[in-house]
């Protein structure tokens, strides 16, 4: 399974990338360029992968924010770096700075700016294996999760984790192909990974018919967990599934109960 701190890119024909390390430091990634996203569909692309320094801040925009009637695209990226250059602001301060270099007047495109930032995950925050690709390494992955949750104290999870496990790496071993990954990830909430070689990037979920016997895996995966999706990978793609961790039910507070009172004998 790829490290986390891999960010798959598939560059557009737009501006580079702009990348902030925890210094404040701003640079440009080179990558090769592409069709436009949407443009072109079924034309080769190249991958690149980019390892991001930890606590760093990763600035996506279009060239609208950075080019004008006026102004070359240099000039704008230069402003655009002096924007964002400085540590230990928000993402919020970092879109003001940028938006704040639009020059006066109507820009003559449009502008879109997206920034986040890098974390990595503490110690005992995730754990994942290798799977073989056979119907056993189902039963497996269950018992790896109910073994894990029970380790992180999160049993309140275990049946809904279990069953959405246990659906995405049987379509793993179905329609993947090769050795099946599963990762479990404990930060805001509880994330499910699984990784197979399959080319098919995004599953979809079906409403099967009440003489089916099977089919229901997608449709269950999508109402127990808070969100899911797919994203590719080197050899296939990553499945993924988040859950959220239970509310803790705050005690009930009633008003304290007079105590009886006590009748003296005459």
């Amino acid at each position: 399974m790829p490290p986390p701190d891999a960010a798959p890119w598939r560059p557009p024909d737009t501006p580079p990338p702009a990348v902030v390390d925890p210094a404040g430091r701003v640079a440009y990634l080179d990558l090769p360029t592409g069709a436009p996203l949407g443009v072109g569909l079924g034309d080769p692309f190249e991958a690149v992968e980019v390892e991001l320094p930890e606590d760093g801040v990763l600035a996506l925009y279009t060239d609208g924010l950075i080019e004008t009637r006026t102004h070359d695209l240099d000039e704008g990226m230069r402003r655009l770096a002096t924007a964002l250059t400085g540590p230990g602001r928000s993402l919020e301060e970092l879109c003001d700075a940028a938006t704040g270099t639009l020059v006066s007047g109507e820009p003559c495109d449009d502008v879109t700016l997206l920034v986040a930032r890098t974390r990595a995950l503490g110690p005992g925050r995730e754990t994942s294996w290798t799977l073989d690709g056979d119907p056993r390494a189902v039963r497996t992955a269950r018992t790896l999760t109910a073994r894990t949750l029970e380790e992180w104290g999160l049993d309140a999870l275990g049946d809904a984790a279990e069953l959405i496990v246990s659906e995405l790496v049987t379509n793993a071993v179905r329609h993947g192909g090769g050795p099946v990954g599963l990762r479990l990830l404990r930060d805001k909430t509880l994330t499910i990974e699984v990784h197979d070689g399959g080319h098919t990037l995004t599953p979809h979920p079906r409403r099967a018919h009440t003489t089916d016997e099977g089919g229901r895996g997608l449709y269950l995966v999508a109402k127990l967990a808070h969100r899911w999706g797919a994203r590719p990978a080197p050899g296939g793609k990553i499945v993924w599934a988040d859950l959220d961790y239970p509310r803790t039910p705050r005690p009930s507070v009633l008003p304290a109960r007079p105590a009886p009172a006590s009748l003296d004998a005459a």
